[in-house]
């Protein structure tokens, strides 16, 4: 009889820690599951170096308080939308933007100064708002985000809180998640020492908004 129990008893032991093994290793996939479901963009770990350069490019970048900017702008919204090209001339305390339709002919004349922000139609109707965003809005059907394209622009966050943000192995900023913008940035290229994007894409809940870059000059600290 003891010689039957024995393997009987081996045998038993064996499946049970069997099952136990089994089900350590489900959990633990399914924690390591659960781990990578859970990494957001923003926490995708760069290397050292590509932080050192980011960093580095942005102080750069951040001393720089005047541009003159000529690109192709395509807007689209839920009801409406706009293409045509502008050219933007900004300075610390105003912006000077004007707006072209795809034949040339001027759209709109919009002038910011102080906290006033001034928008001249084609017939030469002017309106002031505020901020630009709600002038946009109110006279051609679109947002157009003033306030954080000047720097968004040149490829870098505005001093408000960053959702989430990430950079090539050049440091050059990639994506950008602020202030109810999503923004993906493109084809720099280097100009008197700067690093400045050529392609520059925004995305919000209503707007969707292209900026091609076709010029930069007039780059000041």
């Amino acid at each position: 009889m003891s010689v039957v129990a024995t393997p009987l008893i081996s045998t038993q032991s064996i499946l049970v820690r069997s099952i136990q093994l089994i089900r350590r290793f489900l959990t633990l996939s399914l924690v390591t599951l659960l781990t990578a479901c859970a990494i957001t963009p923003n926490q995708v770990q760069m290397s050292a170096d590509s932080t050192f350069r980011h960093q580095k490019h942005l102080q750069t970048n951040a001393e720089i308080r005047q541009f003159t900017l000529q690109g192709r702008i395509g807007v689209q919204t839920n009801s409406k939308g706009f293409s045509g090209s502008l050219k933007w001339l900004h300075s610390s305390d105003d912006d000077n933007i004007a707006l072209f339709s795809p034949l040339g002919s001027q759209v709109a004349q919009i002038t910011k100064s102080n906290d006033q922000i001034t928008l001249t139609d084609a017939n030469g109707k002017a309106v002031s708002a505020a901020n630009a965003e709600t002038l946009t809005h109110n006279t051609l059907g679109w947002s157009l985000p003033l306030t954080g394209l000047a720097d968004w622009s040149l490829g870098r966050p505005t001093s408000g809180p960053v959702l989430a943000s990430t950079w090539n192995e050049q440091g050059l900023l990639t994506r950008l998640n602020q202030d109810g913008w999503k923004i993906e940035f493109s084809n720099y290229a280097e100009l008197n020492g700067y690093w400045l994007p050529g392609k520059i894409f925004l995305k919000s809940d209503k707007v969707n908004l292209k900026l091609l870059v076709e010029n930069w000059d007039n780059i000041q600290r």
